[in-house]
């Protein structure tokens, strides 16, 4: 208990430093906050994927960004079995983000949890460094390959599919239009790299990591192979009107102690309390631990206002105790529709399923769960979002005596601020 109140000490320390640095500089970062290569955290980053090759940042010496997020909900759910719910907020939840500009084209990031669900302390999430150039090495060294490639190397959340550039993350909820995540939600954070081509609208990438969420050298647990990780697509605006963008993900691990893909989000999930409870209530992990592969397919295209955004999924694995292998298919898809000033109100529903084996004691069964989102949002400025939901979620095929009779939905309304 007393190392832990040292660490706290020494960490209200390192952010108030931080902090102070941040305000001695802040009349310059109060002109100009822009960074190279970088997706803003506010309304200006919808939509933005992988960072584009855009060089449209004068680089005039190093420059560190103090950002943040904070988000709050209030909650009026009704629950099918579980315990009974009343209306009330949730916790507040809150990031701090630190991102520096290092060199011409060589960018740092940092996100630091400073309050989650899951965690009563502050801890990192992880944080890259991502090279767009390499002039710190020697002037234009491989110049005319680097306005094509990126690299980014760290203990990061690796980038699996496309569904985790909109998901809510802890405080920073800016980009998803609805309150939660996807049932199966596929996050994780492992040490590894990523190599980025693009080049007239193509985009591919291929990474690996060792496949651990939490790091050890004991030998006893480096059980662990590494993972690989790749993706293919295509993303172009096609006029003025029409954006269309259409990748291929997958991860692939052939053996680990416990893999994250689904569980990796140490956050914890934004409907609190229902179905079986815990910090992931509303959540499902197929629990494959071993030997996963998982295949995410996500069209995505904005023509005007309209914007459509899919998920297909497909994940197959094992525990390390299972003979045979189970796969779990989930499928998603939102319609939004953006209107007003700088469209700066949207209405739009999502729906998610995910049906599949699920492994229930020594015994399979075959499982669905079904979600449905309709709401909206009203971006008051660029950097505050208020939305509302009405959400509901069903449980099929259980044994488990208390997701046999689960259930929940009720109304859910979210206040973001992203700066």
């Amino acid at each position: 208990m007393k190392k832990f109140r040292i660490m706290k000490t020494l960490l209200s320390i390192l952010t108030l430093l931080l902090l102070t640095t941040g305000a001695i500089n802040v009349k310059a970062q109060s002109q100009d906050r822009d960074l190279q290569f970088y997706r803003a955290p506010d309304k200006t980053g919808l939509n933005v994927f992988e960072t584009s090759k855009d060089d449209d940042v004068e680089f005039d010496g190093f420059k560190l960004r103090i950002g943040g997020s904070n988000t709050l909900q209030f909650q009026s759910l009704t629950n099918d079995n579980g315990p009974d719910l009343v209306p009330n907020f949730n916790l507040a939840t809150s990031n701090l983000d630190i991102d520096a500009q290092l060199a011409d084209g060589v960018r740092m990031h940092l996100r630091t949890y400073l309050s989650s669900r899951h965690h009563a302390e502050a801890w990192v999430k992880g944080g890259y460094i991502q090279f767009d150039k390499l002039d710190f090495i020697s002037e234009d060294l491989f110049a005319s390959l680097m306005e094509k490639v990126t690299i980014k190397i760290g203990h990061m959340q690796n980038n699996y599919g496309d569904a985790h550039f909109r998901r809510s993350d802890n405080g920073q909820a800016m980009f998803n239009p609805f309150v939660g995540n996807y049932i199966m939600d596929s996050f994780t954070t492992e040490v590894g790299g990523e190599v980025y081509y693009q080049n007239n609208g193509l985009i591919a990438m291929v990474g690996l990591s060792n496949g651990k969420l939490n790091q050890s050298t004991v030998e006893g647990d480096v059980n662990t192979k590494a993972s690989v990780l790749a993706k293919l697509g295509y993303d172009s605006q096609i006029n003025e009107d029409f954006r269309f963008r259409l990748m291929g993900s997958i991860y692939h691990t052939g053996q680990a102690a416990r893999t994250y893909v689904y569980a990796g989000d140490r956050a914890g999930a934004r409907y609190y309390n229902v179905a079986n409870g815990g910090d992931y209530s509303g959540r499902y992990n197929p629990s494959m631990n071993n030997e996963l592969t998982a295949i995410m397919i996500n069209p995505f295209f904005k023509y005007q206002g309209l914007e459509f955004f899919g998920l297909l999924e497909f994940a197959s694995g094992k525990n390390l105790n299972e003979a045979d292998t189970r796969n779990v298919t989930q499928a998603a898809g939102e319609l939004i529709y953006r209107f007003g000033a700088n469209e700066n109100i949207y209405l739009g529903g999502r729906y998610n399923i995910v049906t599949g084996d699920n492994l229930a004691g020594e015994t399979v069964e075959d499982v669905d769960i079904t979600r449905f989102n309709i709401g909206g949002g009203w971006f008051m400025t660029n950097n505050i979002l208020a939305k509302l939901e009405y959400v509901t979620q069903s449980y099929d095929g259980f044994s488990d005596e208390v997701l046999s009779q689960a259930g929940f939905d009720g109304i859910m309304l979210e206040a973001v601020i992203s700066f």
